[in-house]
């Protein structure tokens, strides 16, 4: 009986709690299920803008989207095997599948749409110069954006960017296709190369559970492939950061840079001769880079490793900018520091919008980008102070520098966001346990920290609020002269009455914006060109081509903004909406009685 007993009592002990599901029935050996949900959500994401590639390729490549329509087919099979395969091995073949099938639909979407932007036409007539041995920085080139569709950067001072304002790297590599097929091609067919290399190698990079998220984030979504199809730069410095990410930290172990170390600061230094934003994420990188080695291997041997890790990565970038340099040194470095100096005009999700979208405008526009430089020093010295804490988000917090930037579009943050991955999946936090950190007398406990941390970010932070908080510098009133051509109604000219509130001269420059791009720059008819502090006068501006059509509906309108260069600053007006051509011939019967007609003060 005994025996029985124990029997029972053992059978009660194994079963499962009545309330308890019973574990799936899974071979030893087999896929844990959140790696069959990220093969599933990778699949899925290839669904995302493959329609509106099939409807274009039907109307002018048939082929194109034959292999578009095999494409769905392998996305269809690709999801039921990620549910039904047992084995790891099995499953990882599937993530595979996923790669190709991803790899196919980038393709055929670069054979769609590889004409590319103002950016590829910019890289495009850079690599030309280059193959004709002529100079490539401090050259405008204003033909390039006469074409269609192809956007030009407008500057705060009235004028716009006609130059090459990127490092040479990309231009480099596509000078060779360019001699192949004199066409922006070229510059687009780089960085899709580069995005479709990068992927391959991050999949190869990553443990087999995360393989077919690096997939989605580089090929799924339609996000970074429309980057490449455009020619961005940004996309070729994203393929050579890739291999100096996935698991840093283990860069210069036991004191020796291997040639593996060697290679990841090579990749290092040809980012930043790819493009601007890798400038970012280099001096977090080797700021943990130092505080890692020091952790094992104190600070003489770390300062060592790290200090050639700079300079492989230094030389590297300096070998790739070295013709330029040469041949024209200030307008080399003129054009390689552009982005960071031209002053463009507003533009972007991030907090600027408060002074461009929600408010009539800003005095003190400048303080935005004050308040981005004292975050990028913020966060870097926070990183040095709590590396073991922020180091496993090391590759994500250089974009939030941006945020708070004048310019401030979504591709600053999301074109790196397979660095983000990478650093996931290669770096756990566990890798920062040991590392060096300063200590700071007397600030041990967390809410001391807290002070710390809050009092490097929060001069970033009073910039932004003053310049959100600063009011318009010019009180505008408007006289819009109405015209009807066609369908449309639009505004012939606006008479406006501006007065300077501020202190300091200023130089007006007018364009229209509705919803949250700019037009291209007003003609100021008659009006002042400087407007004196505190004085007013009257302007006469035209749109470009002599009429701009005006939205009906119960939208948010067209604005008027006024921009100055120096002072940084914006003030907007309202534009009254004419929706019918009886009420166009009134609002010009109305402005034609005003009785004044843009007269200087």
């Amino acid at each position: 009986m005994g025996v029985e007993i124990r029997r029972r009592t053992a059978t009660h002990l194994a079963a499962p709690p009545p309330n308890r599901a019973p574990a799936l029935d899974v071979p030893d050996g087999g896929p844990q299920q959140w790696h069959r949900g990220m093969t599933l959500v990778a699949t899925i994401s290839l669904f995302i803008g493959t329609r509106a590639a099939w409807t274009t390729a039907m109307a002018s490549s048939p082929p194109v989207a034959a292999v578009i329509s095999v494409c769905y087919a392998a996305i269809l099979v690709c999801a039921v095997l990620s549910l039904l395969v047992r084995g790891r091995r099995a499953l990882i073949r599937v993530d595979a599948a996923v790669l190709v099938t991803a790899l196919a639909l980038v393709i055929c979407g670069y054979l769609l749409d590889h004409a590319g932007t103002d950016e590829a036409a910019l890289t495009s007539q850079a690599a030309n110069q280059i193959l004709h041995g002529r100079p490539v920085y401090g050259q405008p080139w204003p033909w390039l954006f006469a074409t269609h569709g192809v956007g030009i950067t407008k500057t705060m001072s009235g004028g716009a960017d006609y130059t090459y304002g990127y490092p040479p790297l990309t231009a480099l590599l596509a000078a060779p296709v360019h001699a192949v097929l004199h066409a922006t091609a070229a510059a687009t067919l780089v960085p899709t190369v580069a995005l479709l290399a990068s992927s391959v190698l991050l999949w190869f990079l990553l443990p087999a559970p995360w393989r077919s998220a690096g997939t989605a984030v580089c090929l799924g979504f339609g996000l970074l492939p429309h980057y490449a199809y455009a020619g961005y730069p940004a996309v070729t410095a994203l393929a050579l950061l890739i291999p100096v990410v996935v698991r840093w930290p283990s860069t210069g172990e036991g004191g020796r840079l291997d040639p593996g170390g060697v290679l990841r600061a090579a990749c290092l230094g040809a980012a930043c001769a790819a493009q601007q934003l890798a400038w970012f994420l280099a001096p977090f990188l080797l700021i943990g880079l130092y505080a890692v080695r020091r952790g094992e291997l104190g600070p003489r041997r770390a300062l060592a490793v790290t200090a050639r890790y700079t300079a492989t990565a230094a030389l590297t970038w300096s070998a790739v900018n070295a013709y330029f340099a040469v041949q024209d040194f200030p307008a080399w470095l003129n054009g390689i520091l552009l982005p960071l100096e031209q002053k463009a005009i507003l533009h972007g999700q991030g907090v600027m919008g408060i002074s461009y979208y929600f408010t009539d405008g800003s005095s003190r526009l400048d303080y935005y980008s004050y308040g981005s430089q004292l975050l990028l020093l913020g966060l870097l010295a926070a990183t040095l102070l709590f590396v073991r804490r922020l180091g496993p988000a090391l590759t994500v917090l250089p974009w939030g520098v941006f945020y708070l930037a004048t310019r401030s579009q979504d591709g600053y943050f999301l074109m790196m966001t397979p660095l983000w991955l990478a650093a996931a999946a290669t770096v756990p936090a566990t890798a920062f346990a040991t590392v060096w950190q300063p200590r700071l007398p007397r600030l041990s406990g967390r809410r001391a920290k807290a002070v710390v941390a809050v009092g490097l970010l929060a001069p970033a932070f009073v910039c932004v609020v003053i310049a959100a908080a600063s009011p318009p510098p010019l009180r505008m009133s408007l006289a819009p002269h109405f015209a009807r051509h066609g369908s449309r109604v639009g505004v012939t000219t606006i008479d406006v009455r501006a007065v300077n509130t501020t202190g300091t001269a200023l130089e007006p420059h007018f364009a229209s914006r509705t919803g949250q791009g700019a037009s291209n720059w007003w003609t100021i008819a008659s009006g002042p060109t400087v407007l004196a502090p505190h004085a007013s006068a009257d302007y006469r501006v035209e749109p470009e081509g002599g009429f701009r059509a005006m939205p009906g509906g119960h939208g948010p309108g067209s604005y008027l903004i006024a921009v100055t260069g120096t002072p940084m600053t914006i003030t907007s007006a309202h534009i009254p909406a004419v929706t019918s051509a009886a009420r166009c011939a009134a609002a010009v019967r109305i402005c034609s009685g005003t009785g004044w007609h843009g007269r200087a003060a």
